[in-house]
């Protein structure tokens, strides 16, 4: 085996254990950065089927990643909620879970929640969620 084939074989190492932490943090802060600035998803959430607002699942410890592919999946069936942000979020959140990308995230397939929040309080738990992440 010459030198140009074994760098190339620890190089490709080298990626692979990177893509298999990659949890995609700045995206997903500043994609969540930027809907949070975005006056229509403040609305408050009521459970009565005549609201418009969403509610959401607030996740329990280590149910992050089902209950934001769900909460994001939902947001994406709203259709004044429909951007290309949301559906960004839904494919990275998607992604994590079914290939196991962002160790750091306990993987469950179920979304386990305690409480429901409005679209406000759903996007502050991913924030904080990547910004501990970041730390």
């Amino acid at each position: 085996m010459n030198a140009s084939m074994l760098s190339y074989i620890l190089f490709s190492c080298l990626l692979l254990s990177v893509q298999a932490e990659y949890c995609g943090v700045r995206e997903i802060i500043r994609y969540t950065q930027r809907l949070l600035g975005d006056s229509s998803v403040s609305c408050p959430c009521r459970q009565t089927a005549t609201s418009s607002c969403s509610c959401l699942p607030i996740p329990e410890q280590g149910h992050e990643l089902a209950c934001f592919v769900d909460g994001t999946k939902h947001l994406m069936g709203n259709k004044e909620s429909s951007n290309l942000v949301i559906r960004r979020l839904y494919k990275t959140f998607q992604a994590q879970l079914d290939r196991n990308l962002c160790k750091r995230l306990a993987h469950g397939d179920q979304c386990q929640y305690e409480t429901k929040g409005n679209v406000t309080e759903f996007l502050k738990k991913i924030q904080t969620t990547y910004q501990e992440i970041h730390k």
